[in-house]
Formats: C-alpha cells, structure tokens, sequence
C-alpha cells in the first residue's frame, strides 16, 4: 500500500475515482429524493410520455409532421431546426469573422475604422436585443404575402419569409417553382422571417467575436513572416493564405470552437421571436405533460452531445492542420 501512494499517477487515479464515487453518490441521493418528492404530488418520473401524441403542430419543420406525432418526433423536430440554424450560423459567421478580422487589419483607415467599430458595437449590445431588432425590421420591411419582392428564377421575398424552387415529391423527381396567387406563393420551399431573423442575428453577433479571435491570431504570427513572404513577391492575399493563416491556426482554432459552441446554445433565444427550435419545443411539452424534469433532462443532453461532437470535430480539425515540424 505505501508503495501505491508514493506513485504520484496511482495516487491521483485514486482521488479521481473517490470523486467520481462520492458524485455517483450524491446523485443517486438527488434522483431518489425527487422521486419521493414527485410521488407524494401523485407524478411519475419516466419517459413512456414521449411515445404519446404530442397535440401541438410545428409550422418550420426538415421532415414530417402533425399534431398527431408522438413527442418523440416533435423533439426531432426542434433539434433538426437547432442543427439547421447551428450548421448556416457557424459557417455564414466564420466567413464574415473573417472578412471583418482582414478589415480591421488593413491599411486603408477607413476600412479598419469601420471593421472596429462594427465588432464594438455588436460585441456590446446584448445578443436578444439584436434578435429583436433583427425581427421586427424584417416583419416591418418585408413586402406583403399578396405582393412578394422577385428576384427571378423563382427566388421570392415576403411577410412569409424568403421563397425558392425546391424539389417536392421525393429527392430529385419534381422541381417546383414557387408561384405568386390571390393568397401569397404556393410551392417550393420558404425560409421564414423567424429563421431569418434568428440566422442573422446569431451570425453578426457571433462573427464580431470570431473576427477579435482571427486578428489576434493573425497579430500572434512574427512579423518577420509576413516580410519573409514578401520578398518573395507574394502578394498581400497569398501573404495572408499561404504563410499567415496557416500559422495563426493554432491560436485561432480553440477559442473559435468556443464561439461556436456559444452560437449553438444562444440559438436557444429562438423561443423569444418564436422560432420552433428545441427549447420551444421542450417549453411547449414540459406545459403539456408537467414532465419538467424529464424535459430539461433532454435538452441537457441534446445540447451536451452537439457540443462534444462540436469540440471533438475540431480537436480533429486542429490536428489535421497543425505544422508539422522537423
């Protein structure tokens, strides 16, 4: 035994699984509490709920849908439209991050001036706000359903959101063009204003913060690189692709992580301007069946996973991009 504790690597193995014990512990002490709790107001804990109607309809849905579905497929609902605002936020804000970041670097006065100002101003002003705002400019702008903005080629835009050809009837067999009528456009597929509204507020707020992340990295490269690029003719964007980024990874690539695990969970203020994501669906079942625990339960774990896997993609990523030195 002495020669187990005098193992610094044993010796901390042990600690750790007494902690673990002790938080299995206390766990198991809480859950059986509840229940005793949860009994003696005549509800039972379980999930056998999830397999009933859910009675509520879902107007923003990626598959199929009706009051009639079990909630089961109402939470698949909300977390596909979670996934769908999550996946266009994080690259539609990486890509302004970026053009925002090689702004507020560059030599023209006025583009930095005003690159920095953007990344005060949004970084500043709280995120729900600017969904708000974001909302209601669109609900006010947007022309109405009976009189939509053309675009051409079937891309539309009105009251009803943003209107464009898609397929109907299976992958590939109908492409179908949205067509203007006495009560709005009918066919093709729609982006509404709630998604829209959330999108963009989620991807200027986010990006101001990923592009203070881009310019320091970029700012962590020697500048003795950039110069080096420069004598060899490079111009100021092969500078910047070739030699600069490719060196800045490693300092931007974990804190962007933490940006876009930020952006997934704020996507959780949809339920504000009424945009059908996983907490409006949790809200709207946890209402119905008085299940809170169970439902919150959920959500926690749907939004665990989304970040590890968030975490672990990039982890992959960064190694896949690290130099490699000799």
């Amino acid at each position: 035994m002495p020669s187990f504790f005098s193992n610094p690597k044993y010796r901390a193995l042990f600690w750790q699984l007494m902690l673990m014990a002790l938080l299995a512990l206390g766990l198991w002490l809480l859950v059986g509490n509840l229940q005793a709790n949860l009994a003696k107001r005549g509800i039972e804990m379980g999930f056998g709920f999830l397999s009933g109607p859910a009675g509520f309809d879902i107007a923003e849905r990626a598959i199929e849908y009706s009051a009639d579905s079990s909630y089961w497929r109402a939470y698949a609902v909300g977390i596909l439209n979670t996934l769908r605002v999550a996946l266009l936020g994080i690259a539609l804000s990486s890509l302004l991050g970026l053009l925002v970041a090689i702004g507020s670097l560059s030599a023209n006065v006025l583009i930095a001036a005003i690159s920095r100002g953007f990344v005060e101003i949004v970084r500043n002003v709280p995120l729900l706000l600017q969904l708000f705002f974001w909302y209601l400019s669109l609900t006010a702008a947007l022309p109405a359903n009976d009189s939509p903005l053309s675009f051409g080629f079937g891309f539309f835009l009105d009251k009803g959101g943003f209107h464009f050809p898609w397929f109907e009837d299976g992958w590939f067999t109908a492409w179908v063009v949205p067509e203007p009528g006495p009560f709005g456009l009918t066919g093709g597929a729609s982006l509404s204003p709630e998604f829209m509204a959330l999108l963009a507020g989620l991807t200027i707020y986010t990006s101001a913060f990923i592009a203070e992340v881009i310019r320091a990295g970029v700012l962590s490269v020697p500048k003795g690189q950039s110069e080096a690029a420069k004598a060899l003719g490079l111009s100021g964007w092969q500078q910047l692709r070739l030699v600069i980024l490719p060196q800045a990874l490693r300092v931007i690539i974990p804190p962007t992580t933490n940006q876009y695990l930020n952006l997934t969970k704020n996507s959780s203020l949809a339920v504000a301007i009424g945009y059908p994501e996983l907490v409006s669906v949790a809200t709207t079942t946890l209402n119905q069946t008085g299940h809170a625990v169970e439902a919150i339960s959920i959500l926690m774990l749907v939004y665990l996973t989304i970040s590890l896997l968030t975490s672990f993609i990039m982890h992959r990523f960064e190694q896949a991009t690290r130099l490699k030195e000799r």
